[in-house]
């Protein structure tokens, strides 16, 4: 028998949740470098080496659809278009952020190809 309450298993659902939106390999870190500025594609995708074209179209639709990442459009003489948070987007992003923390106190090492930003 377990001592789990209402509030446990609607904080695991949460979490469940939360984990869903960004699992995959690029997503938190997607999200971590849209938090100082909007980015657009090809500047996204200099600041992820290893990441495909279609991965991070896949990677960047996927968070659209979940409500983190805005897409907009600028009509001018070259069409340039440009990703951002959207309000909850910025939130999970302070989730990532402890992620961050954390694993640089207590996680392995990144592999060499894996870019780290202090």
């Amino acid at each position: 028998m377990t001592n789990t309450t209402n509030a446990d298993e609607q904080q695991a659902c949460g979490l469940t949740a939360a984990l869903n939106v960004i699992s995959g390999k690029w997503k938190p870190t997607i999200i971590w470098h849209l938090h100082a500025q909007p980015l657009r594609f090809g500047e996204l995708r200099r600041r992820l080496p290893g990441i495909s074209e279609k991965i991070l179209s896949e990677q960047l639709k996927e968070l659209q659809l979940s409500g983190i990442v805005r897409r907009e459009e600028f009509d001018e003489a070259r069409l340039r278009v440009e990703y951002s948070l959207t309000p909850p987007g910025a939130l999970l992003n302070r989730a990532v952020h402890a992620l961050a923390e954390w694993g640089s106190a207590y996680g392995n090492p990144p592999a060499p190809n894996v870019m780290c930003q202090r």
